[in-house]
């Protein structure tokens, strides 16, 4: 089975916690990711849009652009409005040949607002989840026919955290929405990533490997503390350094035959937390497990000819 190694930005610049971010270029961030062995990067708010430019920059740093976060509102808004915002990334997309667009939540969410806590979280009815699901569907199937697939970012402090909520979203939607698996965002909302491969690994088109620090999450205060406190304090970091059996993960990922692209996603302090240094960590951990599962790991970044 083939794999591929990837990384987020996330480890060099945090979006929301802007004290959480390294003052290096999106050259320097692609170097470093690549000598610690990872040939792809999902895009970051450094990286251009224009693909005339971001091209060469990718081919001189030996990485291709393994997918990127789209921030939907479909639990609010209407399809049209977000197929409006999407468009131009499809564009780009398929120029620099990403193979999928993360589609994340937004509406209602809390996960951007450092004075909510994590138990103010946005919940849907029944009938709320399964009208919900059913538009993303919808959305999904058309980003498809546009050229580029989506995969579902189930995620922390948004309509759809819980493994219940995960199962719910899955049961009332469609194929027409592959789902992103991130082990770390899982776990944090106490959920069983064993249990979630297993029953929809059918559904799974995109992997993140993120890990979290246990003692970190079990002390928090989730009545006073929000999840952007939760990422400031050190919630999350790379396989090898946290708490989760990605031995078991990757495995379990492999017994279902999944290939494509495992990405490292840790968010956390780089100047306690150096991003090249947790490069190196989570890449040593993850080549490690998974060549005890079976997989063979693709060392080769941008397209050769």
């Amino acid at each position: 089975m083939k794999a591929k190694l990837g990384m987020s930005p996330i480890a060099w610049w945090n979006d929301d916690l802007v004290e959480l971010s390294d003052d290096v270029s999106l050259e320097e961030c692609l170097r470093q990711s690549r000598s610690a062995g990872f040939t792809g990067m999902e895009k970051g708010r450094r990286f251009p849009d224009d693909p005339d430019v971001m091209l060469p920059i990718l081919k001189a740093a030996d990485v291709t652009l393994c997918g990127g976060w789209f921030s939907g509102t479909l639990v609010d808004e209407d399809i049209g409005a977000n197929k409006d915002r999407i468009q131009p990334m499809i564009e780009l997309f398929k120029a620099v040949g990403a193979p999928c667009i993360v589609y994340g939540e937004v509406g209602r969410s809390i996960q951007g607002k450092r004075e909510v806590p994590l138990a103010n979280k946005p919940k849907l009815s029944d009938d709320e989840m399964k009208a919900y699901a059913r538009k993303v569907t919808e959305f999904g199937e058309w980003c498809a026919d546009q050229g580029m697939p989506l995969s579902y970012h189930h995620h922390m402090a948004a309509v759809v955290e819980t493994e219940p909520e995960l199962d719910a979203f899955m049961a009332a939607s469609g194929e027409g929405i592959p789902l992103l698996l991130d082990a770390g965002h899982l776990a944090f909302a106490g959920g069983d990533v064993l249990r979630a491969i297993d029953r929809h690994h059918a559904r799974i088109n995109h992997v993140h490997v993120k890990d979290i620090r246990r003692s970190v999450v079990d002390a928090l205060d989730r009545s006073k503390q929000s999840f952007l406190d939760a990422v400031a304090l050190g919630a999350f970091t790379v396989p090898g350094d946290g708490s989760l059996d990605f031995g078991a993960i990757v495995q379990r990922l492999a017994d279902h035959g999944y290939e494509g692209w495992f990405v490292v996603e840790a968010e956390q302090d780089p100047v306690k937390n150096p991003p090249l240094k947790m490069a190196q960590i989570g890449h040593k951990e993850l080549m490690r497990v998974m060549t005890a599962a079976g997989y063979a790991v693709e060392t080769q970044g941008f397209p050769k000819g």
